[in-house]
């Protein structure tokens, strides 16, 4: 067993008509057994910045305080908020720095640009970034939320239907996929705002 494969995760991100979402799943085991049901794998960055991280539970908190402080420290310098497309060009630099020893994680970023166009990117655990402009996923359902998205995904939906498509796909994957699940969290960002809304999901 791959050690991303350790603690089980689910993670999508998806776009829609100026807005974005992430969703997670909410389990934390040690490969078959089950350890917390509410361990927090997506992190708020800013208004309109998420990071998604599915991996080893150990590296994705030490990477969510390494990444929050070097942000922190990047506004302070820059004296500007920093937009999502600068934040994972920041999480992937931080990444390729450790990559003989790497931080066991497969990170999601997402987020709203400034013209307000949705931004979202995944990456392998040495930084290798991909941008997508309809969804991009990660954890140990890769395959089955990529076949839930494909068959579910469509363009220019609003914050509503995005909202049921994330949580459909979401929900339907870890039925399938032993090592994550037990609940979810959907968070959709939109110009207003950010909506979170938690998910209740089979518990076997």
């Amino acid at each position: 067993m791959s050690i991303l494969e350790y603690n089980g995760a689910a993670i999508i991100g998806m776009a829609g008509k100026n807005c974005v979402g992430i969703a997670c799943d909410t389990r934390l085991g040690i490969q078959g057994q089950t350890v917390a049901m509410d361990f927090r794998k997506v992190f708020k960055m800013s208004d309109r910045a998420f990071v998604g991280h599915a991996g080893l539970a150990t590296d994705v908190q030490t990477m969510d305080h390494l990444l929050r402080f070097r942000k922190n420290l990047y506004e302070l310098r820059e004296e500007r908020s920093m937009t999502p497309r600068v934040l994972s060009n920041l999480l992937s630099t931080l990444l390729y720095e450790k990559r003989f020893g790497p931080y066991f994680i497969e990170p999601v970023v997402v987020g709203l640009e400034d013209d307000g166009k949705p931004f979202l990117s995944a990456m392998d655990l040495i930084g290798c970034p991909v941008y997508a402009d309809d969804f991009v996923v990660s954890g140990t359902a890769t395959g089955n939320l990529y076949g839930m998205c494909e068959s579910l995904y469509r363009k220019d939906m609003g914050p509503d239907e995005l909202f049921e498509t994330l949580a459909q796909a979401l929900l339907a994957s870890v039925d399938r996929d032993a090592l994550s699940g037990w609940g979810g969290v959907v968070h959709i960002i939109t110009e207003d705002g950010v909506i979170s809304r938690e998910l209740k999901g089979r518990q076997d």
